[in-house]
């Protein structure tokens, strides 16, 4: 096992001389023949190796007596363990993520890279949960190697290997009792669909691990070729190869903070890229939303239209979402600007979003505010948005357009003065 070890290593220049490794050691059989491997091959790689364990706290006595295990074992061989611990609560994407955001989380805090002991087995485990999911290259790649300062050295070895290294060196580990559950997918997967296949080729999951390394090497190089951004040209987009545009997608949810799409997810982006409708939208994971924007697609959360605010004269309204503040005065003298205008209300005045029937009269004759909003190109996703002036008898003005021709003279002025805005209007 250590030859496979030290040439993985090697493969993939993980460590360079002088370097801390911190092993990341829940107790159990395959975290303990990392640690105790690369304990034993710290001088000839020339580095310092330390030890990490997370208590999740999520089993009781048994979560103790794993960190109890760990701590004796790094105290008998003078190894720095760092100790992490938590209260994991199940999140929109269940209590075994969450307990993973909470571990790396804790390894982010350490010294130096961290090593985690992903085996080949492992791999082979999360090849078939992705493809049991439906996926595509990138989930056909497995587990990464090297992620950041994370670094998986135990991939071209199996379980096997593990359980005769350890029984080589006459250590010892503790179990988890839910790995003998078959409550969980991959504990099915490893109990009972996996050794049907390793009857047929011992080195099944050896190989699978292999092959998975090498088509991660095929993504890495595809995913190159696209860059991600935050605003998606569809034109460009959809001159793409097939191959080249779901990865163009992914890297745009990427930088919109959203890394776990799903292929549905791609399929759904090149329908609103692909529609008629220059406006066209859809929904996406944690209360996202698609907009197209005639020649581009953008991700934002979904836009709270305006509610009906009284607007008194003197007096202002501040809409403190779009960073817009609005007020109204009394004057004489008729004004007309896309930022101020007078005009004369009947009634009391307030600020709303378009309303079915609005219209408006401007130098160019009268028009519905639907019609004015899609002449002027204005993305669906802001229509909402928009502040509408208006009294008992329809619409004053519209922010950004203007006065209501057949109601501006001498009366009230309102005035639009932008301020700090989490909203682009």
């Amino acid at each position: 096992m250590l030859n496979k070890l030290q040439a993985f290593l090697r493969e993939y220049a993980m460590l360079t001389p002088g370097e801390t490794l911190v092993c990341a050691v829940s107790g159990g059989a395959d975290s303990m023949a990392l640690l105790w491997g690369m304990y034993l091959l710290r001088e000839r790689l020339g580095i310092r190796v330390e030890a990490a364990h997370y208590n999740h706290n999520l089993r009781g006595k048994e979560s103790l007596r794993d960190e109890d295990f760990v701590r004796e074992f790094c105290q008998h061989y003078d190894i720095p363990l760092h100790i992490g611990s938590g209260r994991v609560v199940s999140g929109k994407r269940g209590l075994e993520a969450a307990a993973r955001e909470a571990r790396y989380a804790f390894f982010a805090t350490l010294p130096g890279k961290v090593a985690t002991a992903h085996t080949a087995d492992d791999n082979t485990e999360t090849l078939f949960l992705h493809l049991l999911r439906g996926t595509g290259l990138k989930g056909l790649g497995g587990i990464a190697p090297i992620r950041g300062k994370i670094i998986r050295p135990m991939l071209s070895i199996t379980r096997q290997d593990v359980l005769n290294f350890l029984e080589q060196q006459h250590l010892s580990w503790v179990e988890d009792a839910s790995n003998h559950s078959d409550a969980y997918l991959r504990n099915r997967l490893r109990r009972h669909v996996i050794p049907l296949l390793t009857q047929e080729n011992p080195r099944f999951a050896e190989n699978l691990s292999a092959t998975a390394l090498r088509l991660r090497e095929d993504e890495a190089f595809l995913d190159s070729l696209v860059s991600p951004v935050k605003v998606l040209e569809i034109s460009p987009l959809l001159a793409l190869p097939p191959a080249l545009q779901s990865r163009a997608i992914a890297g745009f949810f990427a930088a919109n903070g959203i890394p776990d799409i799903q292929a549905e997810h791609i399929a759904l982006t090149l329908k609103v890229a692909r529609s008629e409708n220059p406006s066209a939208a859809a929904d996406l994971p944690w209360g996202n939303r698609l907009y197209r924007e005639y020649g581009k697609l953008f991700i934002r959360e979904e836009a709270i239209p305006l509610a009906h605010t009284p607007l008194p004269c003197p007096g202002c309204v501040e809409l403190t979402a779009l960073g817009v503040r609005i007020t109204a005065t009394q004057q004489t003298l008729p004004e007309n600007a896309y930022d101020y205008f007078t005009v004369q209300p009947v009634g009391e005045m307030v600020v709303r979003r378009r309303l079915p029937g609005d219209e408006i009269t401007l130098s160019g004759g009268t028009k519905s505010l639907k019609k004015l909003y899609i002449d002027r190109k204005i993305p669906a996703r802001q229509r909402p948005l928009i502040p509408v002036i208006a009294d008992d008898q329809g619409v004053l003005g519209v922010y950004g357009i203007g006065a209501n021709l057949a109601r501006a003279g001498g009366g009230v002025t309102i005035q639009f003065e932008k301020v700090h805005s989490s909203e682009t209007l």
